[in-house]
């Protein structure tokens, strides 16, 4: 997936990488992309719904294009983006073709709270309204969030959790999300993606933070 480093970028004056960056594809209904990074080569073949890993790279501007997989046409997406230093960013692809764009997410860094699991909430969903996420018995954990709206980090005991995304203010769940296994001092994102009423439907992924490992 991975085609060719940063390193190159300034020669002899390279330094170790501060900054992280990850690639989320979450735009529904759009092919597997190509990515180049000032016009370099850099990801191949990421489907929807798939993370990279995490990649080091320097502080500075860049030019960042998303082609459809295999095509060196017209880019899908073509955007400007700065990474300031020692940062940690997944850059999300979302929304429907034609409209899709690159939503960067910072993973904060900040302190683990000994024992426990912090977790947040990003609705990466184009067509779901606001929603609450709660437990079972409707105990709320992020209230009334919109489409590319990330929350704050809140910290949970860790175990297994079954979670519901309903219609902000209302008991109307869109989404039952059963056996998530959080594990102690580490940071974890659930992402909604997908569609309310049409394919790929509405579903989350939910994986490590790059802030529970990166600069530890």
């Amino acid at each position: 997936m991975f085609i060719c480093p940063f390193a190159s970028r300034h020669n002899n004056l390279f330094r170790v990488p501060a900054s992280y960056i990850r690639i989320l594809h979450a735009s529904p209904g759009s092919p597997a992309v190509d990515i180049y990074i000032n016009n370099n080569p850099t990801i191949s073949g990421l489907a929807y719904k798939g993370f990279t890993d995490y990649m080091p790279i320097p502080s500075g501007s860049y030019n960042i294009k998303v082609y459809a997989a295999g095509s060196q046409g017209r880019p899908i997406i073509n955007t400007n983006l700065f990474i300031p230093d020692g940062i940690i960013y997944t850059l999300a692809i979302i929304g429907t073709l034609p409209n899709i764009s690159l939503l960067p997410i910072e993973d904060t860094r900040r302190p683990i709270i000994q024992g426990k699991t912090l977790l947040r909430f990003s609705h990466l969903s184009p067509d779901a309204p606001k929603v609450d996420v709660t437990l079972p018995d409707g105990t709320a954990l992020f209230k009334n969030v919109e489409y590319k709206q990330i929350t704050r980090y809140i910290p949970v005991n860790p175990g297994k959790y079954r979670v519901n995304l309903r219609i902000a203010g209302t008991n109307d769940i869109v989404l039952d999300v059963p056996n998530i296994n959080l594990y102690p001092d580490r940071f974890y994102t659930i992402y909604a993606i997908g569609l309310t009423d049409k394919n790929p439907p509405l579903q989350v992924l939910i994986p490590l933070d790059g802030n529970s490992y990166l600069y530890s």
